[in-house]
C-alpha cells in the first residue's frame, strides 16, 4: 500500500474558500481538510464566539475573522467558496444566501431538514450555474472504500444484508444543541448520525422502496432522540439495517454484510476522525493508512482472511469540489443523490411515529 500523499499537486487557479461555523464542525472536520488540499485556502471564517476567533487567528493567521455572515456577504467577491459548518436548522437558509451572494458552496450533512428544502436549493444553484455539494466525507472512511471495491468485485456475490454502525458510549448528555434542541431543529442521531449510514447504504445497494424504524430517547436530560434503529428495504432487494446509539456499552460490528458467496465484517471506526481530533494533518504520508489489527474479515466462517484496508481519504472530497468549481469537473457529491437520503430520514420518522413500515414517495 503506498504512502504517497494522498492529492496531488495542483498547478490550477488558487480557490479562496470562507468556513461560516467554527464549533467541532469547522475546526476539526473542515479547517484542517481544506488546508491540506493545494489549490484551496482557508481565506475567512465567520464566527461571533470570541474564544472561537482567537483560535481561528492563532491556527490560521492568514484568514480573515468575520462576526456575522453579513459580514462575509459584503465582502463576498473575495471568495469562491463557501462551507456551511453550522447548526442544522441554518443549514439551508445560509447555503441559499451564499449561492445568492455569489459562491459556490458546500453544506455539511445533514444537507436540509427536509427533502423539499434540499430540492429548492439545488434548484438554486442550477439557475445561477453555482456548484452546490454536500459534506458526506463518511463516503472516503477505509472501511467503506474496502467495502465498496469488494462489492463492484463481486466478492460477495448477492448482497442480501447489510448491516452498519455509528454507536458510543455517552451515558451522561454533554447538553449541547445536537441533544437539547428539538428534533423539528435538527437535533437528534437521526439527524446528525444517520445521514452518513443512509448515504453509504444508497450508494452501496441504491435507491431505498420502504422503511422501518425505531427511534428512542434514552437518557436523562436529552429532548431529541439518542437510540435509532432503520430497516432499509432498497428496491433491488438487499435490505440494510443501521443502529446508531449513544448508550451502547458494548458496540458491535462497524459493518456485517452477508452475501450469497461469502460475508465481510469490520470492527472500529474508520481513524481519519481520532487523528483530526487529535490536531494531525491530513498531510501526513501514511494518512487514512489502517493498521493490519484493524483489516477487515472475508469469508466464510472457518475459513476467512484479513482483507488489506483501501486508505481513506477526507482530502479527495475537497479536491473534488475545487475542480467542479475551478474547472467545471463532476461534483464529488450529487445532491440529488442525497435527497433521496433526506427522503429516507422523513420515512423514517413516520415509521416511528406510527409504528408501521412507511413507503417512499414514487416508490
Amino acid at each position: 500500500m503506498s504512502n504517497a500523499p494522498q492529492v496531488p499537486e495542483h498547478d490550477g487557479p488558487e480557490l479562496h474558500v470562507a468556513l461560516i461555523g467554527y464549533g467541532k464542525g469547522g475546526e476539526v472536520f473542515h479547517a484542517p481538510v481544506i488546508e491540506a488540499v493545494p489549490g484551496l485556502r482557508l481565506s475567512a471564517v465567520v464566527t461571533g464566539n470570541p474564544e472561537r476567533a482567537r483560535t481561528v487567528r492563532e491556527r490560521h493567521p492568514d484568514a480573515t475573522v468575520y462576526p456575522t455572515v453579513a459580514d462575509l456577504w459584503a465582502d463576498a467577491g473575495r471568495y469562491e467558496i463557501a462551507v456551511v459548518t453550522t447548526p442544522n436548522d441554518t443549514h439551508a437558509p445560509l447555503a441559499r444566501a451564499a449561492l445568492e451572494a455569489g459562491m459556490s458552496v458546500v453544506v455539511d450533512k445533514p444537507f436540509a431538514l427536509t427533502a423539499g428544502q434540499a430540492r429548492e436549493l439545488t434548484d438554486l444553484a442550477e439557475k445561477l450555474g453555482r456548484v452546490l455539494t454536500v459534506y458526506q466525507n463518511r463516503r472516503w472512511d477505509a472501511d467503506f472504500l474496502t467495502l465498496w471495491n469488494l462489492v463492484e468485485e463481486g466478492v460477495l456475490g448477492r448482497v442480501h444484508r447489510f448491516e452498519s454502525r455509528f454507536e458510543r458510549w455517552r451515558p451522561r448528555a454533554k447538553g449541547t444543541w445536537r441533544e437539547s434542541g428539538a428534533v423539528e431543529n435538527g437535533a437528534g442521531l437521526l439527524y446528525d448520525l444517520g445521514p452518513h449510514l443512509i448515504d453509504q447504504a444508497v450508494n452501496l445497494f441504491g435507491p431505498v422502496s420502504s422503511v422501518y424504524a425505531e427511534v428512542d430517547t434514552l437518557r436523562e436530560g436529552v429532548q431529541a432522540d439518542d437510540d435509532v434503529f432503520l430497516s432499509l428495504h432498497h428496491a433491488r432487494g438487499t435490505r440494510s439495517q443501521l443502529w446508531m446509539g449513544a448508550l451502547t456499552a458494548q458496540a458491535g460490528p462497524r459493518f456485517r454484510v452477508l452475501g450469497d458467496a461469502g460475508a465481510f465484517t469490520s470492527h472500529g471506526m474508520d481513524g481519519q476522525e481520532a487523528r483530526l481530533l487529535a490536531g494531525e494533518s491530513p498531510t501526513a504520508e501514511d494518512w487514512g493508512v489502517l493498521p493490519e489489527s484493524a483489516w477487515g474479515l472475508l469469508g466464510v466462517d472457518g475459513s476467512t482472511r484479513r482483507v488489506p484496508s483501501a486508505r481513506g481519504a477526507y482530502p479527495e472530497f475537497y479536491a473534488g469540489v475545487r475542480d467542479a468549481v475551478g474547472e467545471g469537473e463532476p461534483l464529488p457529491v450529487d445532491p440529488h443523490e442525497v435527497i433521496h437520503g433526506l427522503e429516507v430520514i422523513e420515512a423514517a420518522r413516520r415509521s416511528a411515529r406510527t409504528g408501521t413500515v412507511a413507503a417512499l414517495p414514487g416508490r
